[in-house]
Formats: C-alpha cells, structure tokens, sequence
C-alpha cells in the first residue's frame, strides 16, 4: 500500500512537470514522495540483489608475500614486473627468475634480483612494505617461471610469458567496474573469464576496483578474488573516481595505487605515473587515459601517442564513459577533447566503465544519432561486480544489458579483431568482429550472440520477479 501511495503520487508529480506547472513551487507532499520513491527504485537498481553479511577477509601482512600482482612498465616482450606485500619485519626483499622448463630442477638456474621497497602506513594504523622488481633482458615469447620472498620465507613458483616480437594470436580479458562485495560476488566474474581464456596475455581493468579507496580490507577482497591470476597473467589498470579519496572535500589518488600498481612511466605531466600511459602489446597499442579529471591537459600528449602509434590495432581504456548509459548523458569534455582524435586516428576500440551496465555502440554523433562510419571507434561500457544500475532514456545502443556480470575476451589475430562479452554464466551476450582495411579503418561484423533477447530488469532476477 506504502509503494502504491508512492507510485500514484509520482505519476502525478511527472504530470505537473511534464505539464509546466508550479516549476517554482512545487507541492511538498508531492516532493517528499518523489524523494522517497527515488531511493526506492535507486536501491532496487543498484543494489538488485539481496545482501548477505560476509565477515571481511584477514588483512594483515606477514613475512609471507602475498597480492602478488604483475604488471609492466616496459616493453612486454623484454620486461616483467611484479609488486608484492609483506610486513616490516621483511629486511632483504627479492625476487629469483628462470626460464621454465618441464623439469623441476630449472629451479637451480634461477637469479636473484633485489626489490625496491616503499612503506605504507594503512587504517589501523600498522605499517606494511610493498616491494617491486622489473625484470629486465627476458627473450620474447619466452615462459619464465619466478618467486618472491626474502632469502628464507617464499611465495610459490609463478609462470608467465613474455609478447612476441612478431605478429602472433593472442587474446586479452576486459573487466569493467569490480567495486562491492569483492570476495562474495565479484570473485566468481574474474576467475569464470580466467576459465574462459586462461592463456589470455593481459587483462584490462576499467576502475572502480574497489569501492572505499582508502580501507585496505577491500583491497584484501580485491586480491583474494584474483589470487593466482593477478601472478600469472599481468594486467594495465584505469584510475576510475573510487581510486580517489578525499581530504577536506579535496580529491587525491588512494595511497594504495602507487605501491602496488606499477605502469609505463611515458604520461604527460601530474598524470604521468600509473594514471596516462601506453603500452605495445604485439601489433595492439592499448592508451589509458584519466577520465576523472584533466581532460584537456591529455590532448597533447595522446594526440602524439596517436600519432607516433605504428601498431595496427588502437585500444583506449578510461573510467568515465563518453556517451552515459545509465544517466543518459554526454560527458562533455571527453567529446570536446577526445572524440575528434579518435576519430582522426581510426581508433578501434574504446573500453570504459562507471556506469554498470553493458553497453556498445558504434560511430555515435555528438547528438545521440547513429551515424555510421567505416573509421568511427566502437564504445563499450561493462560491468562486472554485482553493483547494477538501470538505463538512462534513449535507444541509441546497438546491444545493451542491465542486471548482468560480464566479462569480455578479445582476440586479434592480425587483421582481424574478435570481441566476445560472456555473461558470468559463460554464454556469449555480445560478439562482432573488426576486420582492418589498408586506409586503417575496420569494417564492423556482427556475430549472432547465444542470447538474442536483451536483458534488462523486468525479464531477469530482480525484487518482485520470478
């Protein structure tokens, strides 16, 4: 009866505005039921399913490494790098490398490399060390096998592979916003996309990792969920606005990026570390870009990583999106600033987050209408934690979903790129494929998905649905 009483005073409500009338004074019976139904439904959206309490995850650090987390900050065909934790009572941090081999002894060929150490001083206020080393001079297309600890107490043998020189098949993963109920929910989201591609070369992840930047258990989440992945397959991150904490009202970047997140050093000014960055992988030139904030001071520099880009393929990541599905809104500065380099320089692909839901669209104007073009970028939003919203007005998507977790695998196999969003039970939602022409452009293929109809709130698992 309360949520009837609701919904007939909202109707009436969007009559008065629809209608014009009373826009200065409005009817503050009228005004308390809007409010109260809005957080209604904003719960229902994104919160869709029931929370169960879940006792956080122990987050102490020991001498024990652990959030093993490999990353690059140089050529990934010569270089690896790898950031661990550990308490302060670690004095002589390193990590051991050889090339793999089917026999165990490889182990007696390993080289010890120290790390460089930086000191974190967490909530509790405990202190804890996190340790990285760059492994240098690795031949292409190689598997190594390595370890960290300190001489005595040692993590378990690792494998990875380095990119090769030449043009090769390989596959990627892409993850939008993980955020809340990290070890519950999430965690089943990345290691079903593992399942699915687990010889993927990287994963690409949209931000938003966490919810609460500056509390060091949901990092703990964030790291239990992946655990062997995140030391087996290295991954590039995005800054989304839950990496950014506050101090006086005044944002900052979450003291836990920095050490445990290790990116190219070739950004431009204040965003130059671990924020805006590019990286080669093969023949796919993947640009992240800060979406948060500084939009215009980037075009310099990504408009001369564009440029220079000799690779055939452009992948761009970033947090906030272009085109907002769950808003129905443009973000302007990114279509001021970005859009006609993306447009002038064929980008292929543009991988965004923040909004969680699933959206992709192709050669969009600046006014929501579909105009198709042989060299405009393909636009997706993904989500893959259980924190889900509802759309925005309009239809402009090509496939859209709500109340979905999805993972994405691409493959590239020269001239030819294959996009695939798998909802988290495995089927494929979402596939097209990217076929590049001389002039740089691509020709967009649709590919028929295991699942036509769209998913949205009112036919899937939701409060008041069976």
């Amino acid at each position: 009866m309360v949520a009837f009483f609701y919904i007939k005073h909202l109707i009436k409500f969007t009559m008065i505005l629809r209608l014009g009338k009373y826009r200065k004074k409005l009817d503050g019976r009228l005004l308390i039921c809007f409010i109260c139904l809005s957080c209604i439904f904003n719960t229902v959206s994104s919160q869709n399913q029931v929370s169960t309490p879940v006792k956080p995850l122990a987050a102490k650090a020991s001498s024990q490494p652990d959030r093993i987390l490999l990353t690059w900050q140089s050529n990934p065909a010569t270089t690896q790098t790898v950031t661990w934790r550990t308490d302060n009572t670690v004095k002589a941090p390193q990590a051991e490398i050889a090339e793999a081999d089917a026999s165990p002894l490889f182990t007696q060929y390993a080289t010890s490399h120290p790390a460089k150490t930086e000191n974190l001083r967490i909530n509790d206020g405990n202190s804890v060390r996190y340790h990285a080393v760059e492994f240098t001079q690795l031949k292409p297309a190689t598997l190594y096998a390595y370890r960290v600890g300190d001489g005595s107490v040692w993590s378990e043998w690792f494998q990875f592979r380095t990119a090769n020189t030449k043009p090769e098949p390989f596959s990627f993963i892409y993850l939008g916003d993980s955020q809340t109920q990290l070890h519950s929910l999430w965690s089943r989201c990345i290691r079903a996309a593992y399942a699915a591609a687990p010889q993927a070369r990287f994963m690409l992840h949209a931000g938003d990792l966490v919810n609460s930047p500056e509390a060091d258990a949901e990092w703990q989440e964030w790291f239990a969920a992946g655990s062997f992945i995140y030391a087996t397959i290295p991954s590039l991150f995005t800054a989304g606005n839950h990496e950014y904490a506050k101090t006086a009202g005044l944002p900052h970047l979450t003291k836990f990026w920095r050490p445990q997140i290790n990116m190219p050093d070739n950004g431009p000014g204040p965003n130059k570390e671990d924020l805006v960055y590019y990286t080669d992988y093969q023949d796919v030139r993947i640009i992240s870009l800060n979406s948060y904030w500084g939009a215009a001071s980037q075009v310099k520099w990504l408009e001369k990583a564009l440029q220079t880009n000799t690779q055939k393929w452009t992948v761009i990541l970033y947090h906030y999106p272009m085109y907002s599905d769950a808003r129905g809104q443009f973000s302007v500065p990114l279509l001021k600033h970005w859009k006609p380099l993306f447009d002038k320089y064929h980008v292929d692909l543009v991988l965004q987050g923040h909004d969680h839901v699933y959206s992709r669209v192709r050669g969009l104007s600046d006014n929501k209408e579909k105009k198709y073009k042989a060299n405009g970028p393909v636009y997706v939003v993904s989500i893959s934690g259980p924190k889900m919203y509802q759309f925005g007005e309009g239809t402009w998507m090509d496939r859209a979903a709500e109340n979905s977790q999805l993972f994405q695998i691409i493959s590239v196999d020269q001239e030819k790129l294959t996009f695939k969003s798998h909802l988290v039970t495995g089927e494929v939602y979402d596939a097209f494929e990217l076929h590049k022409k001389p002039d740089g452009t691509s020709d967009l293929i649709e590919i028929t998905p295991d699942i036509k109809e769209e998913r949205r709130f009112h036919n899937t698992l939701a409060p008041g649905n069976k």
